[in-house]
């Protein structure tokens, strides 16, 4: 099979850069640097969401389904600069060249990526491919709209119309799937401030797995998998986080029925 990657992103405020950016000198501290850039948005468009080249990856989680089997978890160690956390994404394609999966990928994850991985330098070739090297990704690469490499699975089901674009929260948990595990992207920058940063590499790969099972569901709804090995591909699944032993699973298996 196609190795498939699921990815979920999680950011904060890129404060160097907005000090940079704002001539902010170190007497500013960083929670007031973010508060200006916040206010500054806020001010100009009625929402406080910074552009997308000043958002910071926090974390990065990733499901990775082959042959071999399901596996979840969060990119790097908790320590790792963003920059480590970046090129290690873009290696994972640069080895396997999976099918990528995402929810709002193309509208919020990839561009970060994009400009993170050029603000620090990062090579990924395989990603960038359009043909140069390999005449297949001419006709079907990772950066098209179009193309199928990456999936967006909320553009996709939208049909490529923001009106009618579904938080996946709220899709998880329609189609029987846990949803988030409270906490959301709202609250990172503050966890984020209080040191918790563990907290929100947790919940991103909770976010990552609802992601991954809504694709199960696409997958059959599509014909891809049959209704037997739709079932079986969920208790591969709930079987591999069974055996995780952390907290935010023992969570995201009680609020998963079997019933499913």
């Amino acid at each position: 099979m196609i190795p498939v990657l699921v990815f979920d992103i999680e950011t904060i405020p890129d404060v160097a850069g907005l000090r940079a950016l704002g001539g902010l000198g170190a007497e500013v501290i960083d929670g007031e640097v973010a508060a200006q850039a916040f206010s500054a948005r806020r001010e100009k468009t009625g929402s406080d969401f910074l552009q997308h080249h000043l958002h910071r990856v926090a974390a990065i989680a990733c499901v990775f389904r082959d042959d071999e089997g399901f596996r979840v978890r969060s990119l790097g160690h908790v320590d790792d600069g963003e920059a480590k956390l970046v090129q290690d994404f873009f290696r994972v394609i640069d080895r396997y060249t999976p099918q990528l999966v995402s929810w709002n990928g193309g509208g919020f994850d990839l561009p970060v990526l994009h400009y993170r991985s050029l603000i620090h330098g990062i090579v990924a070739s395989r990603y960038w491919e359009q043909g140069d090297e390999d005449r297949d990704f001419k006709w079907n690469n990772y950066l098209s709209r179009y193309h199928s490499r990456h999936l967006d699975l909320m553009d996709h089901l939208a049909m490529y119309t923001g009106r009618a674009n579904a938080p996946l929260d709220d899709l998880a948990k329609l189609c029987g799937f846990p949803g988030k595990m409270g906490v959301d992207g709202s609250q990172v920058w503050t966890l984020y401030q209080s040191g918790r940063l563990d907290q929100i590499r947790d919940y991103c790969e909770t976010d990552v797995v609802n992601t991954y099972l809504v694709y199960c569901r696409y997958q059959l709804m599509r014909g891809q998998l049959t209704r037997a090995a739709y079932d079986a591909e969920l208790a591969l699944v709930r079987s591999a986080i069974e055996g995780m032993e952390a907290p935010h699973w023992r969570e995201y298996l009680a609020a998963w029925p079997r019933a499913t």
